[in-house]
């Protein structure tokens, strides 16, 4: 199975947002969580979550910054 990439988000605290952290490639989600935690883990985060980029669709522009290809797009 190729890798895919996911995006990290943590916070600090629980009162805060999560906030984008960066990236991993991985080749399923629980190997994302474990490249994520000793990738990231310089901070003492109170939260981290990981998501597959094409899990993300652009909102307002045809073009996002992570260069998301849709189905639709690809197929086009």
């Amino acid at each position: 199975m190729p890798d895919k990439v996911y995006i990290v988000f943590a916070r600090k605290a629980r009162a805060e947002p999560l906030r984008h952290v960066g990236s991993v490639h991985a080749s399923d989600p629980e190997l994302a969580t474990v490249y994520a935690w000793k990738t990231y883990d310089e901070e003492r985060w109170f939260e981290m979550a990981v998501a597959p980029r094409d899990a993300f669709y652009p909102v307002n522009r045809a073009e996002a910054p992570f260069n998301i290809v849709t189905a639709q797009a690809a197929e086009a």
